[in-house]
Parts: structure tokens; sequence; C-alpha cells
């Protein structure tokens, strides 16, 4: 079996002018027993630090800069996304300590500053303020911790939208905003910063610093890949090492996540062994005593047959959202002091799907559950599972929880609610008065929901029978046909105000019947859900083929890019952002082989045979293709650049001389897999893809 998207192609000139982009025939893979070969001539992308890699972005982005400058409706397209960013923007409240902290952005911030204030309506200050810690806001907090009494705040720092992140530690005092330590914590990564409850440290997640970058500098330029992680502790002032408290080294790709019980005195440990939602459980009794060395570790989930998230514990009584024996989850408890019994199921399954549990007001559990595509919410008393009165949180129809705050000590939660059209409420629950209050709303200049009509229309799966939705947004005073932007993202998308974005797709079925469905060997049957859904819009007179654009970021970049090979005539306009594009080799950068329990493993020739079908990379014809764009960051250390720069290469040389449709890339400089973008890079990002999409569906401007 020999494996080559060149067969008969010859390189020729493109209206376009695509940069000369060498080839090496010669790089050929042999694989399984020498059986198949896979040509790669290309290979020589993977090396991010090279000067022909570095010329080779320099020459695309020329390209498609002077391309996307040339449309009429670029700058507008700038100026009214500016106009539109600019809105005041409000995260839940939170409680630390006496003081209640939020997130605020004024509209066209960088980044969004962390603000204190003393009380619900006492007068906020800046507690911390991302901005200043670069002059072009690409420093990001990806991830922080306050103690439980609120003294001190663990803030995990980003740079250029790494997924490396560097941790410090400051007093929460109003006159001590200086960090508490000259050399913060470095090389810590899918992390969380979990405190002992007596504030002497926190445990923390990290990999060993990459052969390839000895010191801070590029962080996340590189493709090594990432193993053995261990669970560290930090003794915040003690000077002393970090302690391990955790690692595996015979089963190197398993990650682990820590947790540190509502009480202080359980430290758990959730073992995953992929993203499959399946997890081990270990737990630790931490007491009162200070953290010395590894903890005797109980293990009493040690299979993965299951997904487990700790809730809470009463005690040795804990509870979790589990899908054990419960696809669409339920919540079991495990007392500590009679393993006998094992687990105990306290709420059962439903038709819906959990998303989420929390328990505030110390025995009040809240379940937020998704129910044809919008939540729905139940409440508790905990441990007798008593329905509360009311039953559940107001919400507007049709409308999704994007955040939740509130503790176990605290007698209020807060939740923040949108829709497709309305962007934000704040809605505080008192459990002392089992009332609701609006506590903000997020308003918009020149916003009326009232002008967009929402629909969701369902259709038959034509390979299974069922059910699928599309979920559509559109201006009551637009005539059918109209164009369409059809978005699929990293994970399912659940409604959510987006100003820039107004055409979703959702999938109806339950996430774990897609995870099913659609990983593996069935992997197809998301390509195919996806172009029938696309269909249906086609048919039923919403857009037409030549007026239908396609996006997808990550996961979704890889479906379109699937999509964009197999039914190139149903879209106008095709743009994946950030996708894994080369199914034989996504295994061997960064975190890629994490993948494999989606995807299957390339080493594998049944798995194999199955990814070569439909890896974009090597499914590329000699054909028209529609207008395709295809966007990357050179810190996306999450899914590495070098699978766009592989896939527009050959793109460009064999579809390029017969198609009449632009093929290029859009490789952003200091930004990385989503996460951390300055507001300004969000914008002239949106900017540089809608004009790039109004070009190739001849849009015309309409105020």
């Amino acid at each position: 079996m020999v494996v080559t998207t060149t067969t008969g192609i010859t390189a020729s000139t493109s209206p376009f002018n695509y940069p000369a982009v060498r080839r090496d025939e010669s790089v050929l893979d042999k694989l399984h027993d020498g059986k198949t070969t896979v040509a790669d001539p290309y290979r020589w992308l993977e090396d991010p630090d090279s000067a022909e890699t570095k010329d080779f972005v320099k020459a695309q982005n020329e390209l498609f800069k002077s391309y996307v400058s040339s449309s009429s409706l670029h700058d507008k397209f700038e100026k009214r996304l500016t106009e539109m960013f600019n809105y005041e923007r409000f995260g839940c409240p939170f409680k630390r300590g006496s003081s209640y902290y939020y997130f605020f952005n004024s509209g066209l911030q960088a980044q969004s500053v962390l603000y204190k204030q003393d009380s619900l309506d006492g007068a906020p200050r800046i507690f911390f303020d991302p901005n200043t810690l670069s002059e072009d806001g690409t420093v990001s907090l990806n991830t922080y911790a306050f103690t439980e009494d609120g003294k001190y705040f663990a803030y995990g720092l980003s740079a250029s939208g790494s997924d490396w992140v560097t941790i410090r530690v400051r007093s929460t005092a109003d006159d001590a905003p200086e960090d508490l330590e000259p050399q913060p914590v470095e090389w810590a990564k899918f992390t969380s910063i979990a405190w002992t409850h007596d504030n002497k440290g926190f445990f923390y997640n990290r990999y060993t610093p990459p052969a390839k970058i000895p010191n801070n500098s590029d962080k996340g330029t590189e493709t090594d890949t990432n193993k053995n992680q261990s669970v560290m502790y930090h003794a915040v002032g003690s000077g002393k090492p970090d302690l391990l408290i955790h690692m595996d080294p015979e089963n190197s790709d398993w990650m682990f996540g820590c947790e540190v019980s509502d009480d202080g005195r359980y430290l758990l440990l959730i073992i995953s062994r992929s993203c499959d939602p399946e997890t081990k459980v270990y737990i630790a009794d931490i007491g009162h005593e200070s953290i010395a060395g590894p903890p005797k570790w109980n293990p009493i989930v040690d299979d993965f047959k299951a997904e487990y998230h700790y809730i809470t514990n009463d005690d040795t009584v804990f509870y979790f959202q589990t899908t054990l024996d419960a696809p669409r989850k339920r919540v079991v408890k495990y007392d500590l002091a009679r393993p006998d019994v094992g687990m105990v199921e306290v709420i059962p399954q439903t038709q819906d799907v959990i998303q989420q549990c929390r328990v505030v007001d110390q025995n009040k559990l809240i379940i937020a559950y998704l129910h044809n595509v919008k939540h729905i919410t139940k409440m508790y008393t905990l441990p007798h599972v008593e329905p509360l009165s009311p039953q559940s949180l107001p919400l507007a129809e049709g409308s999704i929880i994007t955040s939740m705050t509130g503790r176990k000590e605290d007698p209020a939660v807060f939740y923040q609610s949108s829709s497709f059209v309305t962007p934000g409420i704040i809605t505080r629950f008192d459990f002392q008065t089992m009332e609701p209050a609006v506590f903000r709303t997020t308003s918009i200049n020149g916003h009326d929901d009232t002008k967009f009509q929402v629909t969701q229309e369902w259709y038959t799966r034509h390979k299974a029978g069922w059910k699928q939705s599309v979920s559509a947004v559109r201006l009551w005073r637009l005539q059918y046909p109209h164009p369409a932007l059809f978005f699929r993202d990293v994970v399912d998308l659940y409604p959510a105000h987006g100003r820039h974005r107004r055409k979703r797709k959702h999938p109806r079925r339950k996430r774990v019947r897609r995870i099913v469905d659609g990983k593996l060997d069935k992997k197809q049957n998301c390509f195919d859900d996806f172009q029938n859904a696309a269909k249906h819009l086609v048919s039923t007179g919403w857009t037409r083929p030549g007026r239908l654009a396609i996006n997808g970021g990550s996961n979704g970049g890889l479906l379109v890019g699937a999509c964009a090979n197999q039914a190139p005539d149903l879209f106008g306009c095709a743009i994946a952002d950030v996708g894994v594009m080369d199914m034989t080799r996504f295994h061997r950068f960064t975190i890629g082989h994490a993948w494999t329990s989606d995807y299957g493993n390339p080493d594998r020739k049944e798995d194999f045979d199955v990814l070569i079908k439909y890896s974009p990379l090597h499914n590329v014809r000699s054909q028209g293709y529609p207008a395709y764009l295809l966007t990357t960051s050179d810190h996306d250390d999450r899914v590495v650049p070098l699978h766009s720069y592989k896939l527009v290469a050959t793109l460009q040389y064999v579809a390029g001389p017969v198609s009449d449709q632009p093929i290029m890339i859009r490789i952003e400089t200091k930004a990385g897999h989503g996460a951390g973008k300055s507001t300004k890079q969000r914008i002239e990002e949106a900017a540089d893809k809608y004009a790039f999409m109004a070009q190739a569906l001849k849009l015309e401007w309409q105020d």
C-alpha cells in the first residue's frame, strides 16, 4: 500500500501566485512491517525553528494579507467588530475570605481584569490586572486559586497562548500587591492549583522541560511530546525543592488532576489515561499535618470503566458525578468507612445529561441538565435528597448557564446565563430566602434581540435514524436563501451569545452517544452528520451551496478539513482553525498521544486503515475546492501548527492548479490554540476571516 496525494500531479502556476514550497519526495515512511508506505514531502515543515520554515510562514502570511487586504469590506469588518466588542463584560462574582471578586473588561481591554470589593454593594478596586504584564496583552491568566481563608492568591500565567504555565503567589491584602517569592514555579502544564487549608502550599501538575527549550524563551513553539506528567507540592516561602507527590513512569501517557476536599482533610487524585471520559479515583487522608512526601493512597476506583467528578464530602462520605452504569450521568456516594458497600446511587440517571453539579449553603445540591440544547436545573438537600421549593433556578427559555460560582460555605449561588441573542444575565439565588435576584445584565449599544429569529429544526440522521437538530439565527428581514455560516467547535456548542457569529450546529444526540458513535472506526459518522446538516439547510431553503461557509476549530478543524475533501461542491467557503490534519503523525507531538482514544493509534494497522481514509492531509485531490482558509498560531502547543503548514502546502500544490478559488493560511504570531488571545488579536482574526468569507461568497455590505 502506497499513500500519496500527488500521483500524476505536477506543479503549475495559479492565479493566486502561491509561494514556491520545496517538496522532498525522498521522505517515505515504511509502516506496519513495511507493507505500507506513506509519502511526507513536507516533513521539513515539522521543524518550527528552521530558517526554511520561517521563510514559509512569512511568504504564506504575506500572500494572505495581500489577498484579504484587497477586499473592500475588510476595513468595514474590522471597524464594525471593534464597535461590537466594545461593551462592558462582567464575570460571576465569587467570595473568598471576606471579600468578593469578579472579572471585568471595559470593552477593548486586551485581557479581563480581576476586581475586588468588600461587599456586593461596595466600591470595586483592581486586584489583579494581566494587562500590566505585557505591552501587547499576550500574557494571560491561565489558572488561579485562593487559599480557603482568602489570604493568598496563586496565579498561573501563560505567554503567547502557550499551554505552559508559570505560577506565582501573592497576598490578597491591599497593601501587599507584590509576589511572595522571588522565583516562580515553572513548567506547569494542564494544571489546576489546589491549596492545603493550612495555607502552607499547593499541589500542581508539571512536565519535564522540553529538550529544545532550555530556558523560558519561546515556550510553546516546540513540538516535543508531553510524557510523564507529575503531581507536585510547592511549599510557599520555604525555599525547598517542590515535592513529588505522584508520577507513574510505567504509564507515561497518563494525566492527573488533584483536588483538596471541601473540609481540607483529603487529597483526591483523578487519573486519566486519555481524553476518554474514564477515570480512576485515589483518595489520601492528609489530615492537618504538613506535606512531607507522597501520601498513602486509597484507590476507591481502580479501573477505567467510568468518569468521576468530585462534588463534595461530609466527613468520610464522598459524592461524585459519574457515568458508571449511566451514560447520561448520575450522582453517587462512597463511604471511606464502609468500602464494602461501594458506590451508592443518590440521584438516578434521567433522559437528560448532567452537565454540572454544585453544593452551596452546606447541603444544597444544584444539578444543571442539558435538555434539547438548553439547560434546566434541579435542586435538592443532602443527604436525604429532598427536592427544594422552588426546585429549579430561573432561566430564560432557550438559555444555557455559562458559569456558576458558589462554595459549600456560601449561602447563595451566582450564575450567568445567555442564549443565541441574549448576551448575558447574572442572577444571584439566595438560599436563605429562596429568592432569585438579577444581579447584573449585559447591555450592548445597538443590540436588539427582537430583530433575530432563532429556530431549531429537526431531521433524521439518515444512517441510524436518530434525530439531529440544527439551530439557526437570522435577521427577520433577510429573505431566503441567504448566506450562512455553519460552525462546529472543539466540543459540542450550546447556545451562547456571539455578536459576530450567527449560525451554529447543535447535535441533539447525547454526548455519550456522540462519543461512542463518532470515534475510532465510526469517525466518518461525524463528517456525515455535518454534511447532512448542511444539506438540510440547503434543501429547506435556508441557503444554497455557493452561499454556505463552514468553520470549525481544533477537532472541528479536522471536521472542516475532511468535509472539504469529501464534499467540496457543498460549500462556498471552508475555514479550518487550528485543526488536526495529519492523522498518521498527530500522536507524536506535544499532547497528541492523548487523542488516540478518539482517533485511534496510527501505529496499529487496524486504526491506521481507518485514519488514512479521512486524514485531511492524505486525501487532497486534484479537484476544485471552495475558497479555503487554514488558520493556526506559532505558539499552539496543543495542535501544533505543522498540521496546517503541511496541509496548505499540499493543497496549493495538488489542487491549486485546477481550483479557481483561493487556498491560503493565516498564521498568528504570539498566540496559541485560542485561549489567552488579546481582544485586539480576536478582532483582527475575525475581520480577516469574515473578509475572506465575504470575497468567497460575493457578499455585499448591509448596514
